[in-house]
């Protein structure tokens, strides 16, 4: 079907983008952001890291892949990606017009604690880093799993900015959310 796994994959992350994309108008009337230098912390990691990942630049001269999943190997990664990628849609749905692609606070601001968002307090983060675990693999390349090492790292800059964000703005509140719930991995300890 393709000459190799990986671009499976990366024809699910075009669909999962555009969706993304097309679904921004639906969200509510922003009454606070974080401050652009932090913004571009993580922004800097997740903009090299995707270079890397998706190779906008030519790879290292030579670089062969480490490994070959196979196609059984790249539609395990596959159904992998879309679980992860799946997890993010439940997020953002139960988010609803709380959602934005920059850390802000928003008109009517709540915690939101059901759904996903009682398994981890970022799941959209969480399911990210599936699908892009899954397509560090399936590259196979030193370039590609620094690419995608390298905009994990910005998610969690991001999901830590968030954090701080977070507690300033919702105080106590978020703070009993954070010692119930762990921030990016179900069932590990949090706080």
């Amino acid at each position: 079907m393709f000459n190799r796994p990986a671009v499976l994959l990366e024809i699910i992350w075009v669909i999962w983008l555009c969706s993304w994309v097309g679904a921004a108008f639906w969200s509510g009337q922003t009454q606070k952001i974080i401050g652009d230098r932090e913004t571009w912390t993580y922004r800097a990691a997740m903009i090299a890291g995707g270079i890397l990942l998706v190779q906008w630049i030519p790879p290292v001269l030579g670089e062969k892949a480490l490994w070959n999943v196979g196609i059984a190997g790249g539609l395990l990664l596959a159904a992998i990606m879309v679980a992860g990628l799946s997890f993010t849609w439940w997020g953002r749905i139960y988010l609803g017009r709380l959602w934005s692609s920059v850390i802000s606070k928003k008109e009517g601001h709540q915690i939101i604690d059901t759904g996903p968002y009682a398994l981890v307090r970022h799941p959209i983060y969480t399911g990210l880093i599936v699908g892009l675990v899954a397509t560090g693999i399936a590259e196979g390349t030193v370039s590609g799993i620094i690419g995608a090492a390298l905009i994990i790292y910005g998610i969690y800059l991001k999901a830590s900015s968030e954090e701080r964000f977070l507690r300033v703005e919702l105080g106590a509140p978020y703070e009993a959310y954070s010692h119930r719930v762990p921030m990016l991995v179900p069932f590990l300890p949090h706080g």
